[in-house]
């Protein structure tokens, strides 16, 4: 069952499946977690038993003070059976070996990031059709990289971004989570009004810094919204494969059963913790998705791997503990070569006895190597963000 003795003869496809899964590294616990899942009888997974390795539990209702939209607790309770629907089809009750690497390729295969993209769309789209809330978006074919049409409304993009930052930290949540997880969402308003001022048409006259995020109804055409999270947050389309490959292995690996590989929810919190540091969570993930190198993880690690009373190790100068002006800063990042992330907030306005306008913003530059004292030009490229009230990342290589 699963991997095939070397008497036994195998079909043309199988061996093909089995070469890309072995491809991504996964082959090994592909056939674990199909021997822990397959009826021996049938030597085929209960379709109940897939859906349940993909799903959430909610073992205790929400809180009303999660602030959580109305509407996702039923879209994540409603994501595996859609995983299994789009990418493990059969028409049986159960999923045998050849369709349980075919529904893995689909979901983690190597592909396009446009092609990432168009299969996170979809899987959004038959969640939350699944829900009871469809949305106004439609696909030309069920090929992987076929043209998207209609359009996402800005609420649709407030409960898309949550469901892509549970999805992309579920390994990390398993291996915290001790019988049950409280999730904190991380603050996306930026996020969302980066899509909304590149995507809507009607939108001129929105002021970023004071709007209502939870009462937009904007209309995001389907094809722009595409291009926004390819030329802005990319690696966001990389969040269901890191889904998917981690609920497997976590099935391998586990020494019981199709339990230890759900994610118990007790509650969801929607509202950030405050931090008294410029790198809150929600601004660390969007400069993560912004990457494809390691430094990503750095980023987000930073700011989630922080101690209990709130300072980190990888802090090298805040002017707020350390002091301002230039000595200060140099004092402190002398010396250090690695990467270094550097955030600006500053405000801009006008504070007199009549009016008190001021608008609060925060930039950021990241250099893959640290600062040195020369009288010559020297090291690479970097980025420069936008980092609140709205996100927008300028990279060396341009849009």
């Amino acid at each position: 069952m699963g991997a095939s003795s070397s008497t036994e003869k195998i079909s043309a496809e199988q061996h093909e499946l089995e070469t890309l899964a072995t491809s991504t590294g996964s082959l090994p616990s592909l056939q674990k977690a199909f021997e822990k899942l397959a009826d021996p009888q049938t030597k085929s997974i209960p379709l109940k038993s897939l859906q349940k390795c993909f799903c959430f539990n909610f073992r205790e209702p929400i809180s009303q003070a999660s602030h959580m939209p109305e509407n996702f607790p039923k879209l994540l309770s409603n994501l595996g059976t859609s995983i299994v629907d789009l990418f493990f089809i059969t028409d049986k009750e159960g999923v045998d070996w050849i369709q349980f690497l075919r529904g893995y390729i689909k979901c983690c295969g190597r592909m396009p990031t446009s092609a990432l993209i168009n299969i996170l769309c979809k899987l959004y789209a038959a969640t939350s059709s699944k829900a009871g809330f469809p949305l106004k978006v439609e696909f030309e074919s069920d090929d992987i990289d076929c043209k998207i049409s209609g359009y996402f409304t800005s609420r649709d993009v407030l409960m898309f971004l949550p469901i892509c930052w549970i999805m992309s930290q579920s390994s990390r949540m398993l291996k915290l989570s001790q019988g049950q997880a409280k999730i904190e969402m991380p603050d996306t308003n930026h996020l969302l009004l980066s899509a909304v001022t590149s995507c809507a048409e009607d939108v001129k006259g929105l002021n970023v810094w004071d709007c209502s995020i939870s009462d937009m109804e904007v209309q995001l055409p389907a094809q722009k919204f595409h291009m926004w999270v390819l030329s802005t947050v990319p690696t966001l389309a990389h969040c269901f494969t890191q889904y998917v490959h981690a609920r497997i292995r976590r099935l391998a690996i586990s020494e019981d059963n199709l339990e230890h590989s759900n994610l118990p929810i007790s509650d969801i919190c929607f509202t950030e913790s405050p931090s008294k540091h410029l790198l809150t969570c929600g601004r660390a993930w969007a400069i993560s998705l912004t990457l494809r190198s390691t430094i990503s993880e750095e980023v987000l690690n930073t700011c989630i791997t922080g101690n209990a009373d709130g300072t980190n190790h990888n802090l090298l100068y805040s002017s707020s503990i350390h002091g301002r002006g230039l000595n200060r800063f140099w004092s402190n990042i002398e010396g250090y070569h690695g990467p270094l992330l550097i955030l600006v907030s500053a405000s801009s306005g006008n504070i007199d006895e009549s009016n008190s306008t001021v608008d609060r913003w925060v930039i950021g530059v990241l250099t893959e190597q640290g600062f040195e004292n020369k009288d010559q030009f020297y090291g690479s490229s970097g980025y420069l963000y936008a980092l609140s009230p709205i996100f927008h990342v300028f990279s060396p290589h341009g849009m």
